[in-house]
């Protein structure tokens, strides 16, 4: 058995004002994604979401279903997104190979049975983000040439970065899973500023390219009662629908962005201005 699991379960943001550091890292922030040989997963009750990571040895990794889900498979009532964040590895779907170089993703559509995680060249890391789907869509491989990109913010406030949109409507077909690329350039060091709330769905943040010796500080909690986590890198943190998420860095970093739930509008956010934030 090469798959782990553990589970999270949702938490009342008024019962959130009274953690303390522990408990907001225990229920929030998730940790050795990557172990090798193995496949690592969090289940969440924030719309059943699942975050995870494969990281191959010498031998191929099989997708296995975890006992919440109590299927047959692992995707029999569900879709998947995968992002490799390491060196060019191989993903087979169904006996059909796709290989995925670094920064690129593949859409797996409800209905596949048989998901492995292989090393082709190099130590490939999958990042895997899971959500339950109504309908089959069909398996796509996606380029950061074929994302949707967007630049937004500006040195001058720290925030200028590229939002490559890999698994969103407008490039893939599905059901509710949506995930992207937040890249900072050179000199910002802020994400996902302004701050906003989308009480229609939860989202998943993970750190990569961050130095072994730096760290991001990650922002959530209502907006007039916020907190943070401290976060390295392959790190990734759970953001519940009442929630704000943004961060700062102590150096260059990128982010991977995953969300689920009523909806597949991604400008539908409640924008929160810096000085609002307590």
């Amino acid at each position: 058995m090469t798959s782990n699991y553990t589970v999270r379960y949702a938490s009342n943001p008024e019962v959130f004002k009274s953690y303390d550091t522990q408990q907001i890292r225990d229920e929030f922030l998730i940790r050795n994604l990557f172990r090798a040989g193995e496949i690592n997963l969090v289940y969440s009750h924030y719309d059943r979401y699942i975050v995870g990571g494969a990281k191959p040895g010498e031998g191929p990794l099989r997708l296995e279903p975890i006992e919440p889900l109590k299927a047959e498979n692992f995707l029999n009532r569900r879709e998947l997104g995968v992002i490799n964040v390491g060196e060019q590895g191989t993903v087979t779907v169904d006996g059909e190979s796709y290989e995925l170089k670094n920064k690129e993703a593949i859409y797996i559509g409800r209905g596949s049975e048989n998901i492995t995680f292989a090393r082709s060249k190099g130590q490939p890391l999958f990042y895997i983000n899971s959500a339950p789907a109504h309908r089959s869509n069909p398996t796509k491989q996606i380029t950061l040439d074929e994302a949707e990109t967007v630049e937004m913010g500006s040195l001058e406030t720290s925030n200028h970065r590229l939002i490559h949109k890999l698994i969103v409507h407008s490039v893939v077909d599905t059901c509710q899973l949506q995930m992207g690329m937040t890249i900072l350039k050179k000199g910002s060091v802020w994400n996902t500023m302004p701050a906003h709330v989308h009480d229609r769905r939860m989202e998943a943040y993970f750190y990569f390219d961050l130095p072994d010796d730096q760290v991001v500080s990650h922002f959530m909690g209502e907006p007039d009662e916020t907190r943070h986590i401290f976060l390295q890198n392959h790190q990734a943190v759970l953001s519940p629908p009442w929630s704000i998420h943004c961060g700062s860095g102590t150096s260059s970093y990128s982010f991977i962005w995953g969300m689920a739930g009523e909806n597949l509008d991604y400008g539908d956010m409640d924008v929160v201005k810096p000085t609002e934030m307590r």
